[in-house]
C-alpha cells in the first residue's frame, strides 16, 4: 500500500495568481467575471460589503474556524502577503463577530486587500471610516473567542463555493467572486468581449435601434412558449 501523506493544518506556501493577471482582472465588476466564468463562482447574496463603494481584487488566503472563534484568522494575518485576501469559513455563524476595526487596522497595515467572512464583523462605521474592504454575512457586537485550532490554505466552502488557496478574488457592491487559479488568466480575453458586446447593446437601447435581445424569441420557442415562426 501507498502511504498518503497528510496535510498539515497550517500550509504557509501558496501558489498564487500572478500579479499582472490579478490587475487586469481587477478592472471588471464581479458580475462580468462570474458571466464569463460560466455563471459560477459568485458566492451567496448575505456575503456583501460594509459599504457600497468598498472593492477588491487579490488572491485567496483560506481559513477555516470553528464558529466565534478567529484564532486562524490572527494566523491567516500572521503569514499573509500585500495583496492577498483573507477568506473565512465561519459557518455562516452570526452570534458573535470575528473581526473588528483593531484587526482591521493590522491588516491595512500588513498589505492585506481584503477580507472575506461568511459569519459576522463588529465596528462596522470603524471599518467604514477606515474604507478597509470588509464583506461580510452580517454584524454582532459580541467578540469571539481565540482557542480553537482550525485550518489554513485548505480548500473551504463558503458562501456555496469552494475557495482554494491562491484563487482570485473580486469584490464590489454586488459582492464577490471567486474566479479558480488556473482559469483566471483565459477569462481576460473573455471579459473584454464581453465588457464590449454589453455597451454595444446598452447604445442600442439608448438610441433606441435595439430595444430587445436578438435571442429572445429563440429562447421562447425553445422553451416551449411560442411557436416556430412565431414572434412576439
Amino acid at each position: 500500500m501507498s502511504e498518503t501523506t497528510v496535510l498539515p493544518d497550517v500550509i504557509r506556501n501558496v501558489r498564487r495568481v500572478p500579479a499582472d493577471i490579478v490587475r487586469q482582472l481587477s478592472e471588471f465588476p464581479s458580475s462580468i467575471l462570474a458571466d464569463v466564468a460560466g455563471r459560477r463562482g459568485a458566492l451567496h447574496g448575505r456575503i456583501q460589503p460594509l459599504a457600497p463603494s468598498m472593492r477588491c481584487a487579490g488572491t485567496a488566503i483560506t481559513v477555516e474556524v470553528r464558529p466565534g472563534d478567529n484564532l486562524m484568522i490572527h494566523a491567516a494575518m500572521a503569514i499573509a502577503q500585500p495583496g492577498d485576501i483573507i477568506v473565512v469559513d465561519g459557518k455562516g455563524d452570526l452570534s458573535s463577530a470575528l473581526m473588528g476595526e483593531i484587526m482591521s487596522q493590522q491588516c491595512v497595515a500588513l498589505g492585506v486587500a481584503a477580507v472575506v467572512i461568511d459569519g459576522a464583523v463588529r465596528d462596522s462605521e470603524a471599518i467604514r471610516a477606515l474604507g478597509f474592504p470588509m464583506f461580510a454575512a452580517g454584524l454582532n457586537p459580541n467578540g469571539p473567542t481565540k482557542s480553537i485550532s482550525g485550518r489554513l490554505n485548505h480548500p473551504i466552502s463558503i458562501g456555496g463555493v469552494t475557495v482554494h488557496p491562491g484563487d482570485l478574488i473580486v469584490g464590489d457592491a454586488d459582492g464577490v467572486t471567486v474566479v479558480e487559479r488556473d482559469k483566471a488568466a483565459s477569462l481576460i480575453a473573455l471579459a473584454h468581449e464581453k465588457v464590449k458586446a454589453e455597451t454595444k447593446r446598452i447604445a442600442g437601447i439608448r438610441n433606441r435601434e435595439a430595444l430587445r435581445p436578438p435571442w429572445l424569441d429563440g429562447a421562447l420557442r425553445a422553451a416551449g412558449v411560442i411557436k416556430g415562426g412565431e414572434t412576439l
